[in-house]
């Protein structure tokens, strides 16, 4: 009956821990490159401007068609009879036409099109490599918010290890008859106040997976992270005059507005050629048959011929619209000058950012270090009774703030070298890092 009983036990455990196993299983670690390499392939923004650049490459072919000859099949089969008019008979007729259409002279408007489509399809590039690096920069941020969220986690456990052992401490020498009851307590505060700390820091690490997997558009499984956040080497700051002429060199947003530009010109061309000459040629080849109840007639019939035309007064619509399409160009030079005017501001921003972090991080880079030693010395020092335990809860709470303080440093100058990248619009593209 105890064999049964112990089977049973066994079989009931296999079957509660196995779902843990396989969750152990399906969790992904990823590096940062492996995270942009997904992000990539899956980003929800990367995927919507992929297909404006297949849109737009559809609208290139749709515009280039006009000025290509159009060919058309056309057949009929009529059968008719009129009893009013002289010849009374009924009347069967067939047809069969093979017809050309091509625009000859459009007074410029086909050769703009086609320019406009052209430098679409370069303007769609440069969306697709906009959300590509917006990407890359939530993405890598978010990478550094878990790789932070870790070593937090790791402060606060460490922490309340610390506490726990103090706590074994003061009951070593309570049973020494050397320390109080006071100590006693007080170490139990101290492990029990340590505690909230691990779980928030559990939790943040949580949250920030979770922003991670939605940048990433990972929907099933488990994703975790693995890297470092110190940076093996801190390049010098860029001057801003450099910063700045990469931007509006690179920037995804100048090009595009440089492209948008050469279209809304082109536009213009379009709008001013509606009221102006257009001149085509038009034929057909084909085959008619011709029958009554006394005659039976069939041959081949073909037609060629140019044709002209000139809508010279609309009622100014097209004034009108030139209007509009010079008034787009207008406004698009202005937000050219607005956009660069953004992006000294930003360059700015982005350099002192990085300064500030790369110097805060200089700083900090020895405090670990020597909290460390303080910590060690006043622990030895409350052992062999020099010490009192403030003297040694003010160590530990330097050294926590001070590991704390250097992780959040390494953080910050990773997010804002990112950062910086983006600004000069370079994120993510061969010969930077």
């Amino acid at each position: 009956m105890k064999k049964l009983y112990y089977r049973v036990f066994i079989l009931i455990l296999i079957t509660l821990l196995l779902p843990l196993f396989a969750m152990a299983e399906d969790v992904k670690v990823l590096t940062l490159q492996d995270a942009l390499d997904i992000a990539a392939d899956k980003n929800r923004d990367i995927q919507k401007a992929r297909e404006y650049v297949r849109w737009v490459q559809g609208k290139y072919v749709e515009e280039r068609s006009a000025a290509l000859p159009q060919f058309s099949v056309n057949g009929s089969a009529l059968l008719s009879q009129d009893e009013t008019g002289i010849y009374t008979d009924r009347q069967t007729m067939y047809s069969g036409e093979v017809g050309v259409t091509q625009t000859l002279f459009a007074w410029g408007k086909l050769g703009a099109a086609i320019r406009a489509a052209k430098e679409g399809l370069k303007s769609a590039e440069e969306q697709l490599r906009l959300y590509r690096q917006a990407a890359y920069r939530d993405v890598s941020i978010a990478f550094y918010n878990v790789l932070l969220a870790r070593e937090l986690d790791a402060i606060a456990r460490q922490n309340l290890e610390q506490k726990e052992r103090h706590l074994e401490e003061a009951h070593r020498k309570y049973t020494a008859g050397v320390a109080t009851e006071y100590e006693i307590l007080a170490a139990e505060v101290a492990v029990q106040n340590a505690k909230p700390e691990v779980i928030r820091s559990e939790n943040r690490i949580r949250e920030a997976l979770d922003s991670l997997r939605f940048l990433l558009a990972l929907e099933n499984g488990s994703i975790d992270v693995t890297g470092s956040l110190k940076a093996e080497d801190a390049p010098e700051v860029l001057s801003y005059e450099n910063i700045y002429k990469t931007a509006l060199e690179q920037r995804p947003e100048v090009r595009d507005l440089h492209y948008r530009t050469s279209i809304a010109g082109e536009l213009v061309t379009i709008a001013n050629a509606e009221d102006k000459p257009r001149l085509e040629f038009r034929g057909g080849y084909g085959w008619k048959d011709f029958e009554t109840s006394d005659t039976s007639l069939d041959g081949k019939a073909w037609n060629a011929g140019l044709f002209l035309s000139f809508p010279f007064f609309d009622g100014m619509k097209t004034r009108g619209r030139v209007s509009q399409a010079e008034s787009d160009l207008r406004s698009i030079r202005i937000d050219e000058g607005k956009l660069a005017d953004s992006i000294a501001l930003q360059a700015r921003e982005a350099m002192n950012a990085l300064q500030e972090s790369k110097e805060i991080v200089n700083a900090l880079s020895g405090t670990g270090t020597q909290a460390e030693k303080l910590l060690f010395l006043s622990e030895k020092g409350y052992e062999l009774g020099v010490k009192i335990r403030l003297e040694v809860e003010d160590a530990e709470l330097k050294l926590q703030q001070a590991r704390g303080n250097l992780s959040q440093a390494w953080r910050d100058y990773r997010a804002a070298r990112v950062n910086l990248l983006w600004v000069m619009g370079v994120l993510g593209e061969s010969g930077y890092q």
